[in-house]
C-alpha cells in the first residue's frame, strides 16, 4: 500500500512532505520513526486510474544477475553479524527491480512479525523458487544461512551460464533461419515478380525452375492466407501436444534425439540437474525433496521421469544409482560417480564435480557449434537465394539462345 505522510525532521525542525510504500498503515509510521521523523499526517493513497503503479513487467521480475547479487550481498551481511530483519531491510532499498523491492519489503514485515524467512519467501514463488525456499529452510534449521546463501549464488551464477551458452548456440541458426525466409519472401513477393513480367512479356519457353519459382510466388501473393492459416494451425496443434504429459514426453524425447542440438541440451539439463541436487544435498535437504525439486528443475520429462524413478528406488530400500544406471539419458560416468558419491558417503561433492565436468563440456560444445554453424548457414542461405535467383534469371539464357 501507498501513504503520503506530513513530517517533521527533529533535528531542523522543517516539514517534509512524501509518499512510501509498506504492508501496513503502523509499518509506515513506524518506518518514519526509525528515520528520526515526528509524524503529523500520515494517509493512506486510495488508487485510481490515474496514481495507480501499473508496474508492467516484461519477463521475469528479478534478472538472474540481480538475484545472485542479492544472495551474495544477503550471505556477506549475515557473515558479518547484521540480523536478518535488518539485513533485508537494508537490501530492499537498493534493488532495483519494483516488484523484488516490494517482496523484500513485505519480507522484512513478516519477519518482524516472527515469521521464518523461508515462509516469507515461499509467498512469491516467481521470485524465490522451491529450490531457494528449500534451501534456506535448511540453513535456517541448521544454522547456517550465510553459508546456504553463498552456495545459492553459486546456484544461480553457475544456472545462468549454462542456460546463455546453450542459447548462444542456438539462437544463431534460428535467427539465420528466419532472415532466409524473410529474404525469401521478399524475393518472391516483391523483387521477382516485376522482374520476371519484363523477361517473359519477350516471349520464350519457360523452364521448369521458373515455373516452380512462379507457382510459389503466386501462391504467396494471392494466398498468403492458406500459409498463414497453417502457421496458427501447427502452434496450436504444438500448444495442445506440450498440454498432454504423454504429447510432452514425446516432444522431449525428440529433442535430446536431434543430432548434435541434441546432446547440448541433454548435458546442459544433467549439469542443471547434478548442480541442483549437489547444493540441495550439501545443505541438508531431504533426499526425497531434493529429487522431487530437481526433476522440476530439468524441464524435460525424459529425465524427470527417471529421476522421480529413482524416489520409487530409495523408498523400496534400493540405491539412487541404479534407475539412472538403466536409463540411457544418463550416461555411465555420470551414474558411476554417484555411486562411488553413495558408498563413500560424499554423494554432494561428486554431483557438484559432474556439474563442474558438464558446465565445462556444455560451454565447449558450445563454442565448436557457433564456429561451425556459422560458415554453414551462411553457405545455406547463399545457395538458397542464388537458387531462386538463377531459376528467375533461366528465361533470359532461353531469349538470348533465340536471337
Amino acid at each position: 500500500m501507498q501513504f503520503k505522510y506530513t513530517v517533521i525532521d527533529s533535528q531542523t525542525g522543517k516539514e517534509i512532505r512524501g509518499k512510501l510504500t509498506a504492508v501496513t498503515q503502523a509499518a509506515a509510521a513506524e518506518e518514519l520513526k526509525k528515520k528520526g521523523l515526528y509524524v503529523a499526517q500520515l494517509q493512506e493513497i486510495k488508487e485510481s486510474v490515474l496514481n495507480k503503479d501499473l508496474n508492467i513487467n516484461i519477463g521475469p521480475p528479478v534478472k538472474n544477475q540481480d538475484f545472485v547479487i542479492f544472495c551474495r550481498q544477503l550471505a556477506t551481511l549475515l557473515n558479518a553479524g547484521t540480523p536478518i530483519v535488518d539485513a533485508i531491510s537494508l537490501l530492499s532499498e537498493q534493488v532495483s527491480s519494483k516488484p523484488f523491492q516490494q517482496a523484500l519489503k513485505t519480507i522484512f514485515q513478516d519477519i518482524r512479525s516472527g515469521t521464518s524467512f523461508s515462509k516469507s519467501c515461499a509467498q512469491f514463488p516467481k521470485i524465490f523458487d522451491r529450490v531457494f525456499v528449500n534451501m534456506v529452510l535448511a540453513g535456517e534449521t541448521s544454522g547456517d544461512l550465510e553459508n546456504t546463501m553463498n552456495r545459492l549464488a553459486i546456484y544461480y551464477e553457475k544456472e545462468r551460464k549454462t542456460r546463455e551458452k546453450v542459447k548462444s548456440a542456438l539462437i544463431y541458426p534460428i535467427a539465420v533461419t528466419v532472415v532466409a525466409i524473410i529474404v525469401i519472401i521478399i524475393l518472391l513477393t516483391k523483387v521477382l515478380p516485376s522482374l520476371l513480367e519484363n523477361l517473359l512479356s519477350v516471349g520464350g519457353e519457360i523452364p521448369l525452375p521458373t515455373k516452380i519459382v512462379i507457382a510459389a510466388s503466386d501462391f504467396l501473393i494471392e494466398r498468403w492466407y492458406i500459409m498463414l492459416l497453417f502457421i496458427v494451425l501447427v502452434t496450436l496443434a504444438f500448444t495442445a501436444i506440450k498440454r498432454n504429459p504423454k504429447g510432452k514426453y514425446a516432444l522431449d524425447l525428440i529433442v535430446l534425439k536431434l543430432p548434435v542440438f541434441g546432446e547440448l541440451i541433454q548435458k546442459s539439463i544433467l549439469a542443471r540437474v547434478s548442480r541442483t541436487m549437489a547444493s540441495l544435498f550439501a545443505s541438508s535437504v531431504p533426499v526425497l525433496q531434493t529429487l522431487t525439486m530437481s526433476a522440476e528443475v530439468a524441464g524435460n520429462s525424459v529425465i524427470a521421469n527417471v529421476l522421480e524413478e529413482a524416489k520409487h528406488s530409495l523408498r523400496r530400500g534400493e540405491s539412487l544409482s541404479t534407475p539412472l544406471d538403466n536409463s540411457w539419458v544418463f550416461p555411465k560416468i555420470t551414474t558411476h560417480m554417484v555411486k562411488i558419491g553413495e558408498e563413500t558417503g560424499n554423494l554432494d561433492t561428486m554431483l557438484e564435480k559432474i556439474a563442474d565436468f558438464y558446465e565445462d563440456d556444455v560451454e565447449q560444445m558450445a563454442s565448436r557449434l557457433s564456429a561451425v554453424l556459422e560458415p554453414i548457414m551462411i553457405a545455406i542461405l547463399g545457395t538458397i537465394v542464388g537458387l531462386i535467383v538463377m531459376a528467375a534469371m533461366l528465361p533470359m539464357f532461353s531469349i538470348y539462345e533465340n536471337f
